[in-house]
């Protein structure tokens, strides 16, 4: 089987396996977030946070539960970092610099998880496990409660009740992140991930020098790092480390769970509104963007240009020969195309139009199918603007699922989709605009301007891989991409629970012979064509000047 054989079928593989998970998970985590009775456990973790389970909140009132959960944790983690030095299993490492401890704080509270530092020469187990492991699963609980409460604000009406934030984050934390990460973790035990609390080992190379080699609870951070789409790594290689990702099939089974909650949540979001035909209809518009996603960056690996790629029909450098360019190819697409920011191959090393496509993969939103929560609610903000301008186009009010899109629905849903571009855009042009900060990029001209450019797309986003080959660990870098992950995270939350919030509060409209069917292939191509001129309006001039130029010189 030649290699381009061998990646269209790990590929396809993986397409089978996401579709036979889109109805049971979706099903369950349906289950999860709209039972009305509580678990007995769940009653003594609401005793204990000081939560009032029968009560449910507006959409203020469940923002405000969400930024003060996270300031909260940014402090805690925060000092956390700083004070590891004093904590026990520290493996004598010393607590982290200030700015980085900032940025990584933010990070990991956003569900970046971006990395200005080596995990295994930075943190001991128990900041690794206790700090960073913990904030996998209650960031990602965090994103997932988001899109559930404006799916509620789709369902239900004449109200201004949303449900309880820390209801949904104790159960979807407790019932759906927890078990899947643990049967994650066993599974990656058992292909070889590394999972133990010992100290740091001395090994002696073949060539006689001396490394020091990290042991740690790497299987289960592991697991919970894709199942959250949180990224980042316990090494510094990443996913493309040994101890993290062993074999071809360890790596499938990481792309597998990075996938499969956000490809699962449509099929919830429509069990929710009690319509099955849109969650496929989202699902498939995911789908098609990201099968063009995977196309292009497949091929563009396995075509390169250039005399050594031809030599052996692929560009290689910078991936793992274990994994090859087809699971290469797909674990990048994946990663960029949610909120992931795992890596197992170095995107700095990717021809100019496969990282080209990486960065644009994040410019999308990452939607396709996008982080857990952030992608389903992402894609139904799309869906509204698809709407209006199909309203626009025949001249009626614009309804989506009987909900009345109008002014105010239209300003909430634009000003989510600024926040990035101003984010991305204004940071890099200020970076630019500091001299200093161009002997962080590892080469000049367009290459250089695609590294920095990919930084400021991953922060804002809320991504977390980088590009390879860029120096971000300055007090510039640290502080700059930290106040990107923060705005980028919580502004989009705000707005959309604004949006729920809007949305409850009306009554339906009955369907009529005027309204668009929003569960035909149809609108499933308007919303593809409303996400594609979206981005390439709003891109388009900074990507010609880095990957495209790069590539077509």
């Amino acid at each position: 089987m030649s290699a381009t054989t061998a990646g269209i079928v790990f590929i396809a593989a993986m397409a089978v396996a996401l579709a036979a998970t889109y109805r049971p998970l979706g099903d369950y985590i349906y289950r999860v977030v709209t039972r009305e009775t509580h678990y007995r456990v769940e009653r003594g973790i609401y005793r204990v946070i000081g939560a009032r389970a029968g009560e449910e909140q507006n959409w203020a009132g469940y923002a405000k539960s969400v930024l003060a959960f996270s300031a909260v944790s940014v402090l805690f983690l925060y000092g956390f970092l700083r004070l590891q030095a004093f904590l026990p299993l520290s493996l004598g490492f010393a607590g982290v610099d200030p700015y980085v401890s900032w940025n990584t704080a933010v990070s990991f509270v956003t569900n970046t998880n971006w990395q200005a530092y080596s995990g295994e020469s930075t943190m001991g187990h128990l900041v690794q496990t206790t700090g960073l492991a913990v904030q996998n699963f209650v960031s990602a609980a965090v994103g997932i409660a988001v899109a559930v409460v404006l799916v509620r604000g789709f369902a239900r009406k004449a109200t201004d009740k949303l449900g309880n934030f820390w209801v949904d984050l104790v159960r979807i934390t407790v019932w759906v992140l927890l078990p899947i990460a643990t049967i994650g973790a066993i599974v990656l035990v058992a292909g070889g991930v590394v999972q133990n609390f010992t100290d740091v080992t001395q090994a002696v190379t073949a060539t006689g020098d001396t490394q020091s080699i990290t042991g740690g609870a790497v299987a289960s951070q592991e697991a919970i790092k894709e199942l959250g789409t949180n990224g980042g790594g316990f090494y510094n290689a990443n996913s493309a480390h040994p101890f993290e990702n062993p074999t071809s099939w360890t790596n499938f089974i990481e792309i597998y769970l990075l996938l499969m909650i956000p490809v699962a949540l449509p099929r919830t979001f429509g069990r929710i509104v009690g319509d099955n035909r849109q969650g496929y209809a989202i699902v498939a518009v995911m789908s098609v963007l990201a099968l063009a996603s995977i196309a292009a960056v497949f091929g563009f690996e396995s075509m390169a240009n250039g005399t050594v790629p031809q030599a052996v029909t692929a560009a290689m450098e910078g991936k793992e020969v274990r994994f090859g360019v087809g699971d290469s190819s797909l674990f990048a697409a994946a990663t960029t195309l949610t909120s992931t920011g795992a890596v197992n191959s170095f995107h700095d090393s990717f021809t100019s139009f496969g990282g080209g496509v990486l960065i644009l993969n994040m410019m999308f939103g990452e939607v396709a199918p996008g982080g857990v929560g952030g992608g389903l609610y992402g894609m139904l903000v799309l869906a509204v603007i698809t709407v209006f301008v199909a309203g626009l186009m025949v001249g009626r009010t614009p309804e989506y699922l009987g909900k009345k899109i109008g002014a105010r629905e239209m300003k909430l849903a634009s000003l989510y989709f600024l926040v990035t571009p101003a984010l991305l855009l204004t940071g890099l042009a200020a970076s630019f605009a500091l001299p200093v900060n161009l002997d962080s990029m590892q080469e000049a001209g367009p290459h250089g301007l695609s590294e920095m450019l990919y930084a400021f797309t991953s922060a804002s986003n809320n991504n977390g891989s980088a590009f390879g080959g860029f120096g971000a660990n300055t007090p510039w870098f640290n502080t700059a991409l930290g106040l990107c992950m923060l705005f980028g995270r919580f502004l989009p939350i705000v707005f959309v629970l604004a949006l729920a919030g809007s949305l409850a509060r009306q009554r339906p409209v009955p369907a009529s012979a005027g309204t668009l069917p929003t569960h035909r292939p149809l609108f499933v191509g308007m919303v593809v064509g409303v996400t594609l001129v979206l981005i390439a309006l709003t891109f388009l001039p900074v990507l010609a000047l880095g990957p495209l130029a790069e590539g077509l010189r």
